[in-house]
C-alpha cells in the first residue's frame, strides 16, 4: 500500500495495553499507532480523519502528562449521536487509539479488561467535540476541534466537481487529489499543537 510520504512523518501515539500484554500480543503491551493506522482503518485519508486523530492526542497527552496512555482505561462520549454527519468516522478512530468500543466491543476476561460500553455518544451537554475520562482516576478532559482554523484552497470545491465528472482527466483527478491532501498534510505537521485546531481542557 503506497502511501503519501508525510503520513510517516505525523505524530506518532505510543499507549500500554494490559490485554495486549496478558494475551502476548505486543511485548509489554506496548502498541504504538500512527496516521497511517487511521488511514487504513477509514479507507481514506480527509480532515475529519485526521482531526480525529490529532483530537484523541490532544486527549491522551492532557490525561496522561506523566505516564503512557492506558488503551482500554478510557472512556469516550462524543457530543453527537452516532448517525450525524461524520461522528461515526471520529468514533472509529477514536476505538482504533483508546481501544474504548460500543456495545459491540470486547467483553472482557474474568471480569477484567472489557472494552464494550467504553464508547458513548449523544452527550448533548458538552460543548466539545467528545469527553475523554480515565476510568482509574476519574479525571476528564473535553476535546475541542475547529477544522475550520486551516481552510481548504479556495478553489477546492471546482476541483472536486471536476474530479467527480464522469469525463474527469487523470491530470483533474491528480489535481483535486492533490489539494485535498495538502490541507491534510497541514493539519497533521503544521498545525498538531495548534489550539486555534485542536484545544483539550480538563474537567472536573
Amino acid at each position: 500500500m503506497h502511501l503519501p510520504a508525510f503520513y510517516s512523518q505525523a505524530p506518532r501515539l505510543l499507549l500500554r495495553d494490559p490485554l495486549a500484554e496478558l494475551l502476548g500480543a505486543a511485548e509489554g503491551g506496548l502498541l504504538e499507532y500512527g496516521y497511517a493506522d487511521a488511514v487504513r482503518l477509514a479507507g481514506h485519508s480527509c480532515p475529519t480523519v485526521a482531526g480525529a486523530y490529532l483530537a484523541v492526542r490532544a486527549a491522551l497527552r492532557e490525561l496522561y502528562p506523566d505516564a503512557l496512555p492506558e488503551r482500554g482505561g478510557i472512556q469516550v462520549t462524543l457530543s453527537s449521536a452516532e448517525v450525524e454527519g461524520s461522528t461515526g468516522v471520529i468514533a472509529q478512530v477514536f476505538t482504533l487509539v483508546t481501544g474504548a468500543a460500543a456495545n459491540n466491543g470486547f467483553p472482557g476476561l474474568a471480569g477484567r479488561h472489557a472494552r464494550h460500553g467504553l464508547l458513548r455518544y449523544g452527550g448533548g451537554d458538552l460543548r466539545a467535540l467528545a469527553a475523554f475520562r480515565r476510568i482509574d482516576s476519574g479525571d476528564t478532559v473535553h476535546v475541542a476541534l475547529n477544522l475550520a482554523a486551516v481552510p481548504p484552497v479556495a478553489h477546492l470545491r471546482s476541483l472536486m466537481e471536476r474530479a467527480l465528472a464522469a469525463d474527469a482527466s487523470g491530470e483533474e483527478r491528480a489535481a483535486f487529489a492533490s489539494a485535498w491532501q495538502d490541507r491534510v498534510r497541514q493539519l497533521l505537521l503544521e498545525h498538531a499543537d495548534d489550539p486555534a485546531l485542536v484545544r483539550a481542557e480538563r474537567r472536573t
